[in-house]
């Protein structure tokens, strides 16, 4: 999955912040006298800043949904992991149990056979 980096999305968003206020900023300064300017000016800003906004959102959705989509995998993986340890525990169970019969069968036969050790 995609890694996000806040920090240059946010350093991106401040970059765009502020070339669209220095544009607003830049015209002269007869023309934002005129109030039907103003006017325009506002409205041109009010859409851009729409615009960022609108594309804000749609970044934490995706952001959203893709930590929802890491949400289920973690729970999978979660759940995964939980049923290696159920089998490694039956395993290890079975394990025990086989060699308590081993180590009970073994000395069964060295009180029952003692002449018949080859290594002493």
């Amino acid at each position: 999955m995609e890694r996000v980096d806040r920090q240059g999305w946010a350093t991106e968003l401040d970059r765009d912040v502020s070339e669209l206020v220095h544009r607003a900023g830049t015209r002269p300064r007869a023309a934002q006298a005129d109030a039907g300017c103003q006017s325009e000016g506002m409205t041109n800003l009010n859409s851009v800043i729409r615009g960022i906004s609108g594309t804000s959102v749609m970044e934490i959705e995706r952001l959203i949904a893709e930590l929802q989509t890491l949400g289920d995998c973690l729970l999978n993986e979660g759940q995964r992991v939980q049923r290696e340890i159920v089998q490694y525990a039956q395993m290890s169970q079975a394990a025990t149990k086989s060699t308590k019969i081993i180590a009970e069968t073994l000395s069964r036969l060295e009180r029952t056979e003692p002449s018949r050790r080859s290594w002493s």
